[in-house]
């Protein structure tokens, strides 16, 4: 059995039933829960100070669990970036340990890249994706599949739609990336990682098209998209449509980025503030592959316990890819 540590790196927790729920589904699959002692702790919009966030960090790094997964994100660690002890967190990745998460987990994930090279998991959030009432669609089973595969070692690679044009595409690099705005804010700083030649995967909520296309122009900008190999934006939700936008959309955006860029530009990645959402290692040696309009990034054997080739996916951002062959059933 797993040993699972559920910790608040973040924003505060403003209940703490979707914690307990999701600690106790997480152990209906299999996992040993330990929910860190400050998970709840509360400090204005914070799940406690700094310093008392920091420590929390360090603690399940030193304890070094199979999985630790973060409970929400918000905002906090960009805080504690200058202070982390980046060697224990690397030290814990050698140990086993699979740090688990998204949104402004991004930070410490390409701050842990940034430092020590080690890999991380982009996926779910425990009380975002475990901790969801019945009422409110419970657990996705693509998204609990998916993590269950990647925290087992036997995920190696997923699947999903894109947009005609791609047909034949082939590119391998380092798989990075995470939320848009979070990459964004690391520019320049000594936590974002000097990837050349990678494969940059990007998801935001909240965040209107033109706030994504200048956000995209600034890293074009900075010469990091032109830098890879290619770029796959995942889902960008949650915004609302402005009077002023006059037929102006995310498709609008896409195709500013792409008059301008000198590498595919390709959508669809089935990842972001959605329900269903794949799991990606961040900072693994990656292949990806078009054929027509599928698209498949894989990664072979990424730390402990490699088994046969298992694949998740799903059309469009929906739908289920069983172990040895993707099985959609698209929306």
């Amino acid at each position: 059995m797993s040993d699972l540590t559920l910790y608040t790196p973040s924003g505060v927790l403003a209940q703490s039933q979707p914690l307990k729920r999701a600690a106790k589904r997480l152990s209906t699959l299999g996992f040993d829960v330990t929910i860190d002692e400050s998970a709840l702790a509360r400090h204005q919009r914070f799940a406690g100070d700094d310093d008392e966030r920091l420590a929390a960090l360090h603690r399940v790094a030193t304890s070094a669990p199979a999985v630790a997964l973060a409970t929400r994100g918000g905002y906090g660690l960009t805080r504690l970036l200058d202070r982390i002890d980046w060697a224990l967190l690397g030290r814990s990745v050698e140990q086993g340990t699979r740090w688990v998460g998204l949104s402004d987990l991004t930070a410490l994930q390409l701050g842990l890249l940034a430092h020590t090279k080690q890999i991380s998991w982009a996926g779910p959030l425990a009380c975002e994706d475990f901790g969801r009432s019945d009422a409110d669609g419970g657990v996705d089973e693509i998204t609990r599949d998916c993590f269950l595969e990647a925290m087992d070692g036997s995920l190696e690679a997923v699947g999903f739609r894109t947009e005609v044009g791609f047909d034949g595409l082939e590119a391998r690099g380092t798989l990075w990336g995470g939320n848009l705005a979070v990459l964004c804010s690391l520019l320049g700083t000594p936590h974002f990682p000097r990837i050349k030649g990678g494969i940059l995967f990007l998801e935001d909520v909240n965040e209107h098209p033109y706030r994504i296309e200048r956000m995209l122009l600034q890293l074009w900008q900075a010469g990091v998209l032109d830098a890879q190999k290619a770029v796959i934006l995942g889902q960008f939700t949650g915004w609302k449509k402005s009077p002023l936008d006059r037929g102006y959309n995310f498709k609008s955006c896409v195709q500013a980025l792409r008059d301008r860029m000198q590498v595919p530009l390709l959508t669809g990645l089935p990842f972001g503030h959605v329900p269903t959402k794949v799991c990606l290692p961040i900072g693994a040696k990656t292949e990806l592959l078009v054929e027509g309009r599928d698209v498949f990034v894989a990664w072979g054997h990424v730390g402990p316990g490699g088994h046969d080739h298992h694949h998740h996916g799903g059309h469009e951002g929906h739908g289920h890819g069983d172990h040895d062959h993707s099985h959609d059933h698209g929306h």
